[in-house]
């Protein structure tokens, strides 16, 4: 099938600046730029349409991004603490994703909708991760997230402790089950 043209609204990552004309495939058109309101068909009446609102989608588009601007100045070095159980490796019991860290990222004083939070894949560790969360299309902010199994373990981490044993380092373990020590036999 053809690719669709249309013409941006906003601004879409890995696609163009608004009031671009793109070629997109139908589905991409259909399931999420269309709905979202992202853009807009390229017909003829909907050119005409653009040009003069350009003015006013421009305006509008550059308020909010200052907006979120100053949101980003206000929270820069951001960092949320999300308390999980895992194994003594390090790996969750489950992962953590886009709904958890938003949920924390509201709790610490930043709204935003899961949608905004872009995460590459689940985290699926203990440690400290960056994550990017898009207050704009052309304004993202980088969080910290600190997974820990406990809120002292999350202090560990932030200070830059270890708090997951290597594997080298594995306890040393006694004889078996069922196995008796072998001592040397004594003489007689």
């Amino acid at each position: 099938m053809a690719n669709v043209e249309l013409i941006l609204l906003q601004r879409v990552e890995k696609l163009g600046q608004m009031g671009e004309i793109v070629k997109v495939k139908p589905g991409y058109a259909r399931n999420f730029l269309l709905p979202q309101s992202k853009a807009v068909r390229a017909t003829k009446a909907n050119r005409e349409r653009f040009e003069r609102e350009r003015v006013n989608l421009e305006a509008m588009n550059l308020k909010r991004r200052e907006e979120a601007e100053r949101v980003a100045e206000r929270v820069q070095g951001l960092s949320v603490v999300l308390i999980r159980q895992a194994s003594e490796a390090g790996s969750l019991f489950g992962s953590v994703s886009a709904r958890d860290l938003s949920d924390a990222c509201t709790a610490a004083g930043l709204t935003i909708e899961r949608a905004q939070v872009l995460l590459q894949h689940p985290i699926k560790t203990l440690g400290l991760s960056k994550v990017r969360v898009a207050l704009h299309p052309e304004v993202t902010l980088e969080v910290t997230v600190n997974v820990a199994r406990s809120t002292e373990e999350a202090a560990k981490q932030a200070r830059g402790e270890a708090v997951v044993a290597e594997k080298d380092e594995a306890p040393e373990l006694g004889p078996l089950f069922g196995e008796e020590e072998t001592a040397a036999p004594a003489e007689a």
